[in-house]
C-alpha cells in the first residue's frame, strides 16, 4: 500500500528516447547509486536508502544474487536478507526508483558471479556455469521476474522499477564462445522482453545490444570513453561509474577524489547523458543539486556544451544551459563566453543552467567533507579470551579417498572455504638424511589460494599466491621420524572466481607434493592416496554459535597465543554512542570472523601491500548484529596471531572540513531558477563554507590549515607553499572566541 501511494498516482510506464529517460511523462535525469541487499543486515536498509535520498540520489541499482537465492538446486530463499521484494519496497517507501540487474551473471565482485555451484559428485562439475544458452538461466529469469510482476513492483504496475538490466558486460567474454557468444546476447535480450516489457532493459558495455535494448557504459570516465548508445533512439547511460578501485588482499589503497569524480559526471551530462550510478562507494556532495534547474533545460530546450572556449549561440525564445570545461590537467585558464570572462581551473568544468551564472565548478566544491576516526570502545575494552586448538586430521580420520589430492573448488561447491588433505608414509632411518644439519623439504605445488601445512600434526608453514597469479610454490623443510609419518594439509580458498570466459574450467588446491632431500632423492606423493573432508570441525559444530561453543571445552590464553588453526572466544558488551562498530585485526594473522553466530567475514591482516600495511584491518561490526551485553565474539585464525591485541573500536565522522578560495562560486543553494533566468535567493551572495555537525552534535573547534595554497584530504591537511602566518592567528581567535561562549 505504501509503494501504491508514492508510486501509484501516475502509471504511464517507462519510456525513451536520445535524449533522456522518460518516466510517466516527465523527462528525468537520474542519479543513482549501488545498494545490495545480501551485503548488509535487512536492518540496515532503511537507513542507508535515507541517506542515499538525502545526499541527492533518486534511484536505487541492485543485482538479484542467483546464488543465494537458490544455495540448493530447485530450493529457494527469498527470507532475511535475501528478501529482495521487501528491499525493493523499502526503496520504493521512500521514494526512490530502481533499477534491477537480474543476470543471471552478473559478476558483482560476488562468488561465481552469482551462478549456483551444483550440488553432490566429488569430480569438477559445475554445470550452472555456462555463460551461453542453458535451460537453467531460463528458469531462474522466469521465477524473478515472475516474482516481480506478482509483487507488482514495475513502474507500470505503480512499483519503483523503471529499468532492468539481462547479462553483464557479456562484450568482454562473447569473443571466447564464438558464435555461440551472438545467439546467447540475442537470446538473452528477447528472453528478457518476451517475459516483461513494460520497462526498458539495458545490457551493460554491449556494443552489439539488439534494437530494443540500451547499451550502457561502465568506467570511470564514461564521458570520454563512452561512444554513446548503439542506435539513434537510445539514451547515454551511465550504469556503473567507478568511484574507488575494489581491493584484493596485498592491495594498496585506493581512492578517489571528489572533484574528480565530479569532473567525470558533469563531462558526461554535457555529452547528452541522463543517468550516472555510483557504483560500490560513497558518491561526492552537491553535484546533483544543479540538476534542479539543469533539469528544465534537459526536458524542454536545446543545451550548450562549451569545452573551454567554444562560444555556442543561444537559440532564441529558448533556455540556454553551458558546460565550460577546461581538460588541461595542470594550467587553469580564463575564457570569454558571450561577452563574459570566466575562470577555470585546471580540469574542471563550470556550469551554467542559464549560459552566464556559474553555479557550479568541479574543481572548488562548496561541499562539506570529512575524515574517518577511530575511537576504542571504553565499554568492550580489557577483552578476557580463551582458545580451542582445531585438532589437525589424519589420513584415517578422514572419509573421502582419492588416488590424489582433488581439486579444491569442485570438493568444497562453495559451502567452506576450508577442505583437509592427509596422507601417510613409512619410512625407514636410512630413508632419512644423515646429517644432523640437512633437513628433508616438503614441496606443493598449489593452483591456489592459500594453504597451512602439517607433518605429524606439527605446524610446518603457510603459503598463498595473489589476486594475479593464484598458483605457487610452497616449500619448507620437515622433521621427519622413522615409521609412519602424516602430511597434512589444509587448503583454502579465498573466494571463487567470479569474471572471464569458461569459469567452469578454473581450478585450485594442491596438484602436486613430493619430498625433497631424501637418501633416494625427491620422493613423489602425489598419487600416494588421500584422504578429505570439507570444512574444519569448528565449523560443523558451529563453535561461533552460544550452542556450538558449549559442544567444546575452551581454556584460557595464560602464554604465548597457540598458534595454527586455533578458535578464540570472548565476550564484550555493545559499545557506547551509537555510531558504527569496528573490529581493529591488525596483529593477526588470517582467518574468519563471527559476532553473536553472525559472519563479519575473512581477514587477512598478515599479507601485506607494498607499502609494508595490511590491505585491510578494521572489519566493520553492524549494530543489528550485537545485543547491549554479553556480545560472543569468535575468531578462526588459520596460521598464528595475538587475540590480545584485538580492538573494538567505534567510528565516527565528526572531523568536517570544507575548502574555500576566492574561486569559489557561490554555494549552488544560493540560487533558484526564475523563467529562464537564475536568481539569488540571499542577500550576500559570496563563497563561504557551511560546516554542519552530524547526528545533532554541535562543533567542539575550529582549525585552518593556512591561507594561501593547502593541500591534502579532510583530517590530512597540511600547509601550502603560499601560507601565512594570519591562518594561525585566526585559528587562536576562533578557538577563544569559542571558550569564550562555552567555557565547558
Amino acid at each position: 500500500m505504501v509503494v501504491s501511494c508514492a508510486f501509484g498516482e501516475k502509471t504511464k510506464g517507462v519510456t525513451y528516447d536520445a535524449r533522456s529517460m522518460i518516466v510517466n511523462g516527465e523527462r528525468q535525469l537520474l542519479f543513482s547509486g549501488s545498494i545490495h541487499y545480501p551485503r548488509m543486515p535487512a536492518e540496515m536498509w532503511p537507513d542507508i536508502i535515507r541517506k542515499a535520498k538525502e545526499g541527492g540520489l533518486n534511484l536505487i541499482q541492485t543485482y538479484v544474487f542467483w546464488n543465494i537465492h537458490e544455495p540448493v538446486q530447485g530450493q529457494f530463499n527469498f527470507e532475511g536478507n535475501n528478501d529482495v521484494v521487501k528491499f525493493i519496497k523499502t526503496i520504493g517507501e521512500q521514494g526512490l526508483y530502481v533499477t534491477l540487474r537480474i543476470g543471471p551473471y552478473i559478476e558483482a565482485e560476488w562468488n561465481q558471479g552469482g551462478f549456483p555451484s551444483a550440488k553432490g559428485g566429488p569430480k569438477h562439475h559445475i554445470p550452472f556455469l555456462q555463460r551461453t544458452i542453458y535451460p537453467p538461466h531460463e528458469k531462474v529469469l522466469e521465477m524473478v521476474i515472475g516474482l516481480m510482476k506478482k509483487e507488482k513492483l514495475f513502474a507500470p504496475q505503480g512499483g519503483p522499477i523503471i529499468m532492468a538490466q539481462i547479462e553483464n558486460e557479456y562484450n568482454n567474454v562473447q569473443l571466447a564462445y564464438r558464435d555461440n557468444g551472438k545467439k546467447y546476447v540475442k537470446w538473452a535480450a528477447n528472453m528478457a522482453t518476451s517475459l516483461y516489457n513494460g520497462v526498458p532493459w539495458i545490457m551493460c558495455k554491449q556494443k552489439d545490444a539488439p534494437p530494443h535494448i540500451i547499451s550502457t557504459c561502465n568506467g570511470r570516465h564514461c564521458g570520454d570513453t563512452f561512444t554513446g548508445p548503439n542506435g539513434p533512439n537510445k539514451p547515454s547511460l551511465w550504469t556503473e561509474n567507478w568511484t574507488a578501485q575494489y581491493r584484493t588482499f596485498g592491495d594498496p589503497p585506493s581512492q578517489r577524489a571528489a572533484e574528480d569524480i565530479a569532473f567525470s559526471v558533469a563531462r558526461f551530462f554535457a555529452k547528452n547523458g541522463t543517468l550516472t550510478n555510483y557504483y560500490m562507494g560513497t558518491k561526492m556532495e552537491s553535484l546533483e543539486r544543479f540538476a534542479q534547474g539543469f533539469e528544465t533545460i534537459k526536458k524542454g530546450s536545446p543545451l550548450g556544451n562549451s569545452h573551454c572556449t567554444k562560444n555556442q549561440p543561444r537559440p532564441r525564445g529558448s533556455d540556454c544551459a553551458a558546460f565550460l570545461t577546461n581538460n588541461h590537467t595542470t594550467n587553469p585558464a580564463t575564457i570569454k563566453f558571450r561577452g563574459k570572462e570566466y575562470y577555470l581551473p585546471e580540469k574542471s568544468i563550470s556550469i551554467l543552467p542559464d549560459c552566464k551564472t556559474v553555479v557550479y565548478n568541479t574543481r572548488t566544491i562548496v561541499s562539506q567533507h570529512n575524515s574517518r576516526n577511530f575511537i576504542a570502545s571504553e565499554k568492550a575494552k580489557n577483552l578476557k579470551w580463551e582458545m580451542y586448538q582445531e585438532k589437525v586430521p589424519t589420513i584415517n580420520d578422514l572419509s573421502l579417498k582419492n588416488r590424489e589430492p582433488l581439486e579444491l573448488y569442485s570438493l568444497t561447491k562453495d559451502t567452506s572455504d576450508y577442505a583437509w588433505y592427509s596422507t601417510s608414509l613409512t619410512l625407514d632411518r636410512h630413508d632419512l638424511p644423515m646429517r644432523p644439519d640437512i633437513l628433508p623439504v616438503l614441496q606443493i605445488a598449489s593452483m591456489g589460494h592459500a594453504l597451512v601445512a602439517f607433518v605429524n600434526g606439527e605446524y610446518v608453514g603457510f603459503g598463498h599466491g595473489n589476486n594475479i597469479e593464484k598458483s605457487f610454490v610452497f616449500q619448507k623443510p620437515i622433521l621427519l621420524k622413522p615409521g609412519t609419518n602424516t602430511i597434512s594439509i589444509l587448503a583454502e580458498t579465498v573466494g571463487f572466481p567470479n569474471s572471464g570466459a569458461y569459469m567452469e574450467k578454473r581450478f585450485a588446491g594442491p596438484r602436486g607434493v613430493t619430498i625433497q632431500g631424501l637418501m633416494d632423492g625427491t620422493l613423489d606423493i602425489t598419487q600416494n592416496n588421500w584422504g578429505h573432508e570439507v570444512g574444519v570441525f569448528g565449523e560443523k559444530q558451529e563453535l561461533f554459535t552460544e550452542e556450538g561453543a558449549n559442544k567444546v571445552k575452551w581454556t584460557p590464553i595464560t602464554g604465548p597465543p597457540k598458534g595454527a588453526v586455533t578458535w578464540y572466544k570472548t565476550y564484550f558488551d555493545a559499545p557506547e554512542s551509537n555510531n558504527p562498530v569496528a573490529l581493529k585485526m591488525d596483529r593477526m594473522q588470517k582467518g574468519m570472523m563471527w559476532v553473536n553466530g553472525k559472519s563479519l567475514g575473512r581477514y587477512w591482516s598478515s599479507f601485506l601491500n607494498p607499502l609494508g600495511q595490511p590491505t585491510q584491518y578494521e572489519y566493520h561490526i553492524p549494530r543489528a548484529f550485537l545485543k547491549p551485553t554479553n556480545n560472543l565474539l569468535v575468531i578462526f585464525e588459520e596460521t598464528g596471531g595475538h587475540p590480545e591485541t584485538i580492538e573494538v573500536q567505534t567510528v565516527n565522522r565528526d572531523t568536517i572540513c570544507s575548502i574555500i578560495t576566492e574561486y569559489h562560486p557561490p554555494h549552488v543553494k544560493s540560487w533558484e531558477r526564475s523563467g529562464t533566468d537564475f536568481v539569488a535567493v540571499v542577500e550576500d551572495l559570496k563563497s563561504g563554507a557551511h560546516l554542519t555537525c552530524p547526528d545533532n552534535k554541535i562543533i567542539e573547534k575550529v582549525e585552518f590549515a593556512s591561507y594561501g595554497n593547502p593541500d591534502g584530504a579532510c583530517g590530512n591537511f597540511f600547509n601550502g607553499k603560499a601560507g601565512s602566518q594570519r591562518s594561525q592567528n585566526c585559528r587562536t581567535t576562533l578557538l577563544r572566541e569559542k571558550h569564550m561562549q562555552n567555557p565547558n
